[in-house]
């Protein structure tokens, strides 16, 4: 099985290169960080500090992609950070990333028949393992749903993919109208598949997630959560699973789905 590659995180200044919006309060970042981008796997996140204002506290932020020294995020406006963050113009150095921090996508070298499936901002941590396949010449299945089309984020990222796509909207403005989990039940009717890789809401990864371990196939899962040190001291992120409370900073963000305790992981968060 591949694993994390080995070695502390580091704490590296970057450039903005990209950022700007590209569905309503999201927006694509691109960075200059090339010893992170050399190091980071699919499924591992930085911990991006964004000068100005009150912004103490650093922002974890997914990577889709990361090539010729840059790392690639998509991060909504929720709050100040982001906020201050989305104003950041092209050449501004002001900042720094801690990363690559977190567990990566688990992948045994065996897997020839992968499900990616993610729902709004939960495509982006996905997007590196599809390239990860791309380059093993592995065809995998994507199922992404959003609200709507404007919400399918960076559907056409993965043309040099090998793959089957397809999309779900809530209000049927793009592909399927309804939700991913009937596009999942319909996939694994069709075919065999042998890991699952799910990220976004976490209704909608326990929902997925119920389908394809009933299925018997082996699943793995990916959390989001408000973190303030995001290196596990702080204990500011965790979830409970079957083996006790985990931080998802430091023992996740990827989990195996057998080892949630979904009903108590969804109620708890915060």
């Amino acid at each position: 099985m591949r694993t994390a590659k080995e070695g502390a995180p580091q704490k590296e200044a970057v450039e903005v290169l990209v950022n700007y919006q590209i569905a309503p309060g999201v927006f694509r970042l691109h960075l200059r960080s090339p010893q992170v981008a050399e190091a980071i796997e699919g499924g591992q996140f930085v911990h991006l500090r964004i000068n100005g204002g009150d912004t103490l506290l650093r922002r974890p932020l997914s990577v889709c992609q990361a090539d010729n020294g840059e790392i690639h995020i998509l991060y909504a406006v929720v709050g100040k950070g982001t906020s201050l963050l989305a104003e950041k113009p092209i050449g501004d150095n002001s900042m720094d990333v801690l990363g690559p921090l977190g567990r990566e996508w688990p992948i045994d070298e065996g897997v020839k028949a992968p499900l990616l499936v993610g729902g709004g901002l939960g495509i982006a941590p996905l997007g590196k393992l599809a390239h990860y396949f791309r380059d093993k010449s592995i065809p995998v299945t994507i199922i992404q749903g959003g609200q709507n089309a404007e919400r399918l984020l960076v559907r056409d990222d993965h043309k040099d993919v090998e793959r089957d796509i397809r999309f779900a909207t809530d209000d049927g403005s793009f592909g399927y109208h309804g939700l991913v989990t009937e596009l999942v039940k319909e996939a694994i009717a069709e075919k065999e598949y042998d890991r699952v890789y799910i990220c976004g809401p976490e209704v909608m990864q326990q929902a997925v997630s119920k389908i394809t371990l009933e299925a018997g196939i082996e699943t793995f899962v990916s959390f989001e959560r408000r973190m303030a040190c995001g290196i596990g001291a702080c204990l500011g992120c965790v979830i409970p699973t079957t083996e006790g409370l985990k931080r998802v900073c430091a023992d996740g963000p990827v989990f195996n789905a057998t080892e949630v305790m979904w009903d108590d992981a969804v109620t708890s968060r915060v």
